[in-house]
């Protein structure tokens, strides 16, 4: 089942290889083909391995404006990252958009899938990779859920 969303944020004109080599290192025991979709930022649009990557890959590319990463939290902000685009991170936000991606107003339901970081930003050889996965709150369990007297007349 394919559940994980990649965010990566490379250098320019990183290759395919790079890309997936950083890949494949940051899902550690996750399976390559678990990968639902693989999101960056805007202005990566137009590099070539990161689109070259996803083609090889049959993985939906979807970008994501500075606006819309900017709303999303950073676990370690980036000073490098916030003086070239003006955010302080791309790929923890956009693995977390991209889980989230088509939820639109649903998104504040119990039940419906919310985005979670399984694997905050690596770093392998200039490429940054984090990966997220949607659970629902039914998946967790709500606390006093057992101590609720019920409703007696």
């Amino acid at each position: 089942m394919k559940t994980l969303s990649v965010g990566i944020g490379c250098r320019l004109h990183s290759p395919a290889e790079q890309i997936e080599a950083a890949v494949r290192a940051a899902l550690g025991p996750h399976a390559f083909d678990a990968i639902r979709t693989v999101a960056s930022v805007d202005t990566k649009a137009g590099e070539t391995g990161l689109r070259e990557f996803c083609a090889r890959h049959a993985l939906p590319l979807t970008f994501f404006s500075r606006a819309q990463i900017a709303a999303m939290p950073v676990t370690e902000p980036s000073a490098a990252v916030r003086g070239h685009l003006g955010v302080d991170g791309v790929c923890e936000p956009c693995a977390l958009l991209a889980a989230t991606a088509g939820l639109g107003d649903l998104a504040a339901c119990n039940d419906v899938p919310r985005a979670a970081l399984l694997m905050r930003k690596t770093v392998h050889a200039g490429v940054a990779v984090a990966i997220a996965t949607t659970t629902t709150v039914a998946d967790h369990e709500h606390p006093n859920n057992d101590t609720q007297e019920p409703n007696l007349p």
